[in-house]
């Protein structure tokens, strides 16, 4: 069992975004569900109050707040993708419905969760001791909104 996971606090659409995570990552599992009890904030008895789900081997909680609490770029979630491939699946299915694209691989569901779709190698190059192979993945990369996976390597390789 993880030590920490995220929640990700909704005003009431948990259910909605548990079936989208479910869609777009493959083998996520649905775990627990609670509902609201009696409450002094209104929120309907038997309303849904939190979703576990399980994406990419990390639990996450989605919660139901019944407030609107805005989401901000200062958290967002991280995918490592092998290849181009993966990167443009995640890209493509997040960016859905209207989604948004962001500079330098973040996209922005249609929640207003904001995730940074990455090759896997990304973390190597960017905290490489060589210091012209790693401004030079910089340099790609600010020049990107979907992140070209063999652009960023050959710009590290060729540094």
């Amino acid at each position: 069992m993880s030590k920490i996971y995220a929640s990700i606090w909704s005003n009431d659409q948990a259910s909605e975004m548990a079936k989208f995570y479910k869609s777009v990552f493959k083998g996520t599992k649905i775990g627990n569900t609670s509902y609201w009890g009696s409450n002094p904030m209104g929120v309907k008895e038997g309303s849904v109050l939190t979703i576990h789900l399980t994406l990419l081997g990390q639990k996450v909680m989605l919660l139901n707040g019944f407030t609107k609490m805005p989401f901000n770029e200062s958290v967002s979630f991280v995918i490592p993708c092998k290849n181009q491939r993966e990167i443009d699946y995640y890209w493509k299915k997040l960016s859905s419905g209207c989604g948004k694209p962001v500079q330098c691989g973040w996209v922005i569901d249609r929640f207003g969760v904001h995730w940074q779709v990455v090759p896997a190698e990304f973390d190597k190059w960017n905290t490489s001791k060589n210091k012209k192979k790693k401004e030079a993945v910089m340099h790609a990369m600010w020049q990107m909104v979907k992140l070209d996976h063999a652009k960023l390597k050959k710009a590290f390789e060729r540094a």
